[in-house]
């Protein structure tokens, strides 16, 4: 039977709902985000930089200036760019990009994100990393006169000298700064690559004979080298000073390391020579050099590429040992040619020159 009343029912109240827990617990996440995305990140980011080309100008001094200045020869006119470039780095252990930051950059295949201890190490300073650069740059600049000058046929004497020795070096107390090494057991060296040679033809644990000059006076010395990680050294570190036939003047300010090397080189031999050496193309490229014209590999290599292609490059010297590194992050409508040597170099850019087909040079495949 069912039971009936005429009594209503009792009025349900209202709830007086606040911000739901729901509301709440975003809002709470939105707050914490916007705090972690600001906070300082362990990593610093490397972004495309600067473009310099190396047959135009630059400000330096806050003048605009000739980046390569050669006033006692006869300077050739020149076409086209020869681009050196450079990676500029987003942050130091004094003042870190945020987690916000880090984020983009991740997602920007143009940048790349780096462990800060990797970039700045704990026991070096953002001031003795600049001062390192900088040597490096200048070191660079003159390593990229003499493969030039080596190339074009000059004769010019050459200086192996004795910059410092690390701790625990085994030439302790026998080698001193500012000695002047000449030979290797009879044999001469008069770059930092052929005393690596010699050195390494001696072997480890066997005592080598060295020929340096202290003070202007000549002497011999027994220096037994190491093994370093499968690299024969006899614990000395080595700068190489050029006594040049004329004065090749490179100006570039605020910019270090010494990636631009083979550019510097390509650029001098473009203005010592006559004709475009590249046929007035633009041409973009990077790669350390040595006196004999080895082209070494780089850092930053993918920020450089796009840094290429926003100036307007079309073709891309890449070091052959950075190819690995290339393979995969070629940007649409630059073509990469990989290069080992300054010949190599030169070769690719007359055949860009000549418009010959330069599938058959040596490139980084694009996949």
């Amino acid at each position: 039977m069912a039971l009936f009343t005429d009594d209503p029912p009792a009025p349900r109240r209202a709830r007086r709902s606040g911000p739901s827990v729901g509301w709440t617990a975003l809002l709470i996440a939105l707050v914490a985000g916007v705090i972690l995305g600001t906070m300082p990140a362990p990593y610093v980011i490397e972004k495309p930089g600067p473009v310099y080309n190396t047959l135009g100008s630059a400000t330096h001094d806050n003048v605009e200036t000739a980046l390569i200045t050669i006033p006692d020869e006869t300077v050739y006119p020149t076409a086209g760019t020869l681009d050196l470039l450079t990676v500029s780095l987003l942050g130091n252990r004094e003042n870190r990009p945020s987690w916000l930051t880090v984020a983009g950059a991740w997602l920007d295949p143009s940048e790349a994100v780096l462990p800060i201890d990797q970039v700045f190490p704990a026991n070096v300073s953002t001031e003795q990393r600049d001062a390192r650069s900088s040597a490096d740059m200048i070191n660079s600049q003159q390593d990229a006169i003499a493969a030039a000058l080596t190339h074009l046929g000059y004769d010019y004497p050459t200086t192996v000298s004795v910059a410092s020795l690390p701790d625990g070096s085994p030439a302790q107390g026998v080698i001193e700064p500012n000695d002047q090494i000449s030979a290797v057991n009879g044999t001469q060296v008069s770059s930092v690559k052929e005393l690596r040679v010699a050195l390494q033809t001696n072997g480890a644990d066997t005592a080598a004979s060295l020929d340096i000059v202290r003070g202007g006076v000549a002497q011999t010395v027994s220096v037994t080298p190491i093994d370093n990680d499968g690299t024969i050294v006899a614990g000395v570190n080595v700068s190489v000073a050029y006594d040049f036939p004329f004065q090749v003047q490179i100006q570039l300010d605020k910019v270090g390391g010494p990636s631009a090397g083979l550019m510097f080189a390509l650029g001098i031999i473009d203005k010592l020579t006559p004709g475009k050496l590249q046929g007035g193309e633009n041409v973009a490229g990077t790669g350390t050099i040595d006196q004999s014209g080895s082209v070494g590999p780089i850092g930053g290599i993918r920020q450089k590429l796009h840094g290429a292609v926003e100036n307007g490059a079309n073709w891309f010297l890449a070091p052959a040992d950075n190819c690995n590194e290339v393979t995969g992050n070629i940007p649409d409508g630059l073509t990469v040619l990989s290069v080992a040597t300054l010949d190599e170099a030169l070769t690719a850019l007359d055949a860009i020159k000549t418009g010959a087909d330069t599938s058959k040079l040596p490139s980084c495949p694009a996949e």
